[in-house]
């Protein structure tokens, strides 16, 4: 099984090919996730830190938004209450190939 552990805006995923994967909404910037370590059949590179000469392809199928979160705030005897909710943004990516 071939698999990269991949950097995109501050955070790690685990992706491997032809997957798809749910990250924190990317503008309209360019997908180059950097590279921080690569198995392929046994083979293990790591990275200090990003590994020289991997890339890891990706296409942006679609924006999307998250399951809403609900935050309750309450304190005792004093009648105060308050509800917020709010919906995450996320963008659907496609791993296309690993290198």
């Amino acid at each position: 099984m071939k698999y990269a552990i991949v950097r995109i805006k501050g955070t790690q995923y685990k992706v491997e090919e032809k997957s798809e994967i749910l990250v924190d909404k990317l503008g309209d910037t360019k997908l180059e996730p950097e590279v921080l370590l690569v198995r392929d059949e046994g083979k293990v590179k790591v990275g200090n830190p990003l590994v020289k000469g991997a890339k890891v392809e990706l296409e942006k199928l679609a924006d999307e938004k998250g399951e809403k979160i609900h935050v309750f705030k309450y304190k005792a005897k004093s009648r105060y209450r308050k509800k917020i909710g709010s919906r995450p943004s996320y963008s659907r990516l496609q791993v296309v190939s690993i290198k």
